[in-house]
């Protein structure tokens, strides 16, 4: 795909502040090293940062197990192995945080979804074109982010699943959505909003880049009918019949 395009095309439709991002694993560092212009954060970081600076500053961040990046994150998102000795270990720290014991702490060590290991992943925004992505990660207010999915289905019904496993929530899109292929909503946790500085009002969703033709198909037929973002307004206490009966067939019936 032309990735400027589609890109392009993605934050027009839905008027997003920024930039779709790519994601990439890869096996080797040297094919990350083999890209122009990567960045490595030279301080100590988290993966939400790494995010920050790539949608918000336009970098392409590569990240390898050399990084100053916490170990928690590099074993979320590929780049170092998860096993139960440093499980257990994050789990007595998120026990005295987030979660009631360590052993309620462990269990969401164990279900969480994580980006299979190799030596390297990038994250870019999707307009530079700088590799094809794996995932593709959107972040957006929730009615942005709901005129996507709806896209989606547009084309082709299914029921979405999504996930909230609490602190370290890019793992239910960024992670999930490599591990199942599944598009995947998520709701940022406070490290995304207080190191990646998302806003308060933004929700993330993840994409396989297969998925995002249909997805601005689908959205293109839904402006047809007049159902786009930004939404319109009817009002709490309006009267519905004449405004819904130019789009529901039914009530144009019923009407006359």
């Amino acid at each position: 795909m032309n990735w400027l395009e589609v890109s392009d095309e993605l934050v027009k439709m839905l008027r997003l502040k920024t930039d779709p991002l790519a994601f990439k694993r890869f096996e080797k560092s040297e094919e990350l090293e083999a890209i122009r212009n990567v960045f490595h954060i030279p301080t100590f970081s988290t993966f939400c940062q790494a995010v920050h600076r790539a949608r918000v500053q336009g970098l392409t961040i590569g990240i390898t197990k050399l990084d100053k990046m916490n170990h928690r994150c590099l074993r979320l998102h590929g780049v170092k192995h998860a096993h139960e000795k440093s499980m257990k270990e994050e789990a007595a720290m998120l026990s005295r945080t987030w979660f009631a014991s360590p052993e309620e702490a462990l269990l969401q060590q164990q279900e969480t979804p994580r980006v299979p290991v190799a030596e390297a992943v990038a994250l870019a925004p999707l307009s530079k074109g700088k590799f094809d992505p794996d995932v593709v990660l959107f972040y957006g207010n929730p009615a942005q982010m709901m005129m996507l999915l709806c896209g989606l289905q547009k084309v082709k019904y299914e029921r979405f699943q999504f996930f909230f496993i609490g602190e370290g929530a890019c793992a239910d899109s960024l992670g999930e959505c490599y591990r199942t292929g599944k598009p995947q909503l998520s709701i940022p946790c406070y490290g995304e909003r207080a190191m990646g500085q998302v806003a308060d009002d933004e929700i993330s969703v993840a994409l396989p880049p297969g998925e995002i033709p249909r997805a601005i198909s689908g959205m293109k037929q839904l402006a047809k009918i007049g159902f786009k973002y930004p939404i319109n307004f009817i009002g709490g206490q309006a009267d519905l019949e004449p405004i819904l009966a130019q789009v529901y067939p039914d009530l144009k019936e019923r009407k006359s």
